[in-house]
């Protein structure tokens, strides 16, 4: 069986590489990474992982932004989004429920707990 296939877009590098490692070595999966939300949209599209994690501030495309472009990209628009932000009150619940999220892990995050959080999160077994 092929590993599911996460997305995790971040403008932070050293933070990407931290997720990479922690989503690959404990949850098992192969991870994607962009640092930009229209590089992000991108690979969505032509990658389609089994879901993305994103960051929702963001120099060159908010994520909010970006997850509504995924939203109603035909291509996109299932893909299950989990939002990683250090900002949780900038996402209402209402928004997030109308953006289809599945979840919001508040940065900081603790690294060796992130893979189990993204499990519940997508109901992965």
């Amino acid at each position: 069986m092929l590993a599911k296939r996460i997305l995790v877009i971040d403008d932070e590098a050293n933070l990407c590489v931290v997720i990479k490692i922690c989503l690959e070595y404990l949850g098992g999966w192969q991870v994607l990474t962009s640092q930009s939300g229209s590089e992000g949209l991108l690979l969505a599209e032509t990658e389609l992982p089994d879901a993305i994690l994103l960051d929702v501030m963001m120099p060159d495309m908010n994520g909010l932004v970006l997850l509504h472009a995924l939203r109603i990209n035909p291509v996109t628009r299932t893909i299950p989004v989990i939002l990683l932000t250090a900002r949780t009150q900038l996402v209402s619940s209402n928004e997030s429920v109308q953006l289809g999220v599945v979840g919001i892990i508040p940065k900081p995050f603790d690294p060796i707990e992130l893979s189990n959080q993204v499990k519940v999160l997508l109901k992965w077994e």
